[in-house]
């Protein structure tokens, strides 16, 4: 697949690193606010040996509607802002181009126009588009069918200067029909991420944990995730989508 980059922070870097690295797919270009380094290309910035092109490019020079035409992909990976999905999700839906979104937050809003884009192109968002995460969701949900009664808590740990409530945090509570309440914030160091849902029964307690170890998970992740778009109508897709053909028996 041809893929576009959206988002060139700590975690977009990590994203773009492993798609270079990949022989299966190429990352044409990184599409950033800034115009810094629009000199050189990703694969050069980051260090890694590539053949992609992977070349920045700048909304301050160039439109996204001139960029799809001028060098089209099959995906954009998004990795910026919250309102980012506003700069691309028009133009990428008209040309049917997949849209996965790893943003950690979307109002009301953002969501809405995440389905208004998927009547016309394949759009698919995860707060957290790690593997391991999305496995520890489903294990939490099986869990809590088998003792609708236990006492659950959440427990999230983040660097210490990120902002708000972990949105994996929110998801989890979401798909165990928690309220927030039940989720503690840890904020410390360098820590990348990690998710514990505990499980407390009347003489045992059972631990779900999911720890980031690099961010280059985020990277398999999204590719995970391209992979598995790749035939699926237009429509509105979340992780559980893609996995829940291999949870059949």
């Amino acid at each position: 697949m041809k893929i576009g980059l959206f988002g060139f922070g700590k975690a977009g870097k990590a994203v773009a690193s492993v798609i270079l690295q990949n022989k299966d797919h190429s990352l044409q270009w990184v599409y950033r606010k800034s115009s810094r380094s629009s000199a050189r290309d990703a694969a050069d910035f980051l260090g890694v040996e590539s053949d992609d092109p992977g070349h920045f490019y700048s909304e301050k020079k160039k439109s996204v509607d001139e960029l799809l035409e001028e060098h089209p992909v099959d995906a954009i990976i998004d990795f910026s802002s919250q309102d980012g999905i506003y700069t691309y999700g028009e133009s990428a839906a008209q040309k049917k181009v997949k849209i996965i979104s790893a943003i950690s937050h979307y109002s009301e809003k953002e969501v809405h126009f995440l389905n208004k884009l998927a009547q016309k192109a394949t759009v698919f968002w995860s707060p957290n588009i790690t593997l391991g995460i999305n496995y520890l969701l489903y294990a939490a949900q099986f869990l809590k069918k088998i003792a609708p009664f236990v006492d659950i808590e959440i427990v999230e740990e983040h660097f210490k200067d990120k902002q708000g409530v972990s949105g994996t945090a929110i998801r989890i509570a979401d798909v165990l029909e928690l309220k927030d309440e039940k989720i503690n914030t840890i904020r410390a160091g360098g820590i990348v991420g990690k998710h514990e849902v505990i499980f407390g029964f009347p003489f045992q307690t059972v631990r779900l944990i999911h720890e980031s170890i690099s961010r280059d998970a985020f990277g398999n992740g999204a590719l995970f995730a391209a992979e598995h778009l790749i035939n699926k109508k237009p429509g509105f897709y979340k992780f559980e989508d893609l996995l829940h053909p291999y949870f059949k028996v």
